[in-house]
């Protein structure tokens, strides 16, 4: 008798031992909640900064790019005024108002051996908040010709062109405004401009023939 009683304390005991209060399971369950919602905050935070940085790449890329074209006609910088449709020739370079550039530049390829001049001229200017490149298919032309367009960057905030002239004076016009003081040779073109997310970008170009 003493020998079944033994035994079924044992199977009691142990069906206790194998089992989970209902305390345990759910303990266990606010742990497996908490770590749910760790991971997928991590997740959703990882995928925010892929997500951002994704962007940004992709816009340095459009700045870089951009670089690239103003680098190209700043290099290619020649000493040639044009005539103008209203007679007064212009000088080779221009910087006015607001940053805007105007100049001669060589190096215009011609892979269909169109009849016309190595010689362009272009022009730099800021358009609603976008940063507008400008080209006139006659360097000399007798009549008045609208020029080509093309969006080089979008969302600039500031652009400014400065001269730098052989005595490292910076002129925000050129020719200088004040030709009494006298004008020393062109020597450099300076490009400032401002956009997000980077700041201000300032690139120095030594002209040909400077």
């Amino acid at each position: 008798m003493r020998c079944c009683h033994n035994k079924s304390v044992n199977q009691v005991s142990a069906s206790a031992q194998g089992g989970f209060t209902l305390i345990e399971i759910l303990v266990a369950l606010f742990i497996f909640a908490v770590v749910g919602l760790m991971s997928a905050q991590l997740l959703g935070r990882t995928v925010d900064s892929y997500s951002v940085l994704e962007q940004r790449g992709e816009r340095l890329g459009q700045i870089h790019r951009a670089m690239q074209i103003v680098q190209r006609d700043m290099l290619q910088y020649r000493p040639r005024p044009i005539r103008s449709a209203t007679g007064p020739v212009l000088p080779a370079l221009q910087i006015g108002d607001e940053g805007a550039l105007a100049m001669t530049r060589g190096g215009w390829r011609n892979p269909l051996q169109h009849p016309r001049s190595e010689l362009q001229r272009v022009g730099y200017r800021i358009q609603d908040d976008t940063l507008v490149r400008a080209y006139w298919p006659l360097l000399d032309s007798p009549i008045e010709v609208e020029p080509v367009t093309q969006t080089v960057l979008e969302n600039v905030d500031d652009l400014e062109f400065f001269a730098l002239d052989q005595q490292g004076q910076e002129h925000k016009f050129w020719p200088p405004q004040n030709p009494a003081a006298g004008q020393a040779p062109l020597a450099g073109l300076i490009l400032r401009i401002s956009m997000e997310p980077v700041g201000i970008i300032e690139r120095i170009w030594e002209v040909p023939h400077g």
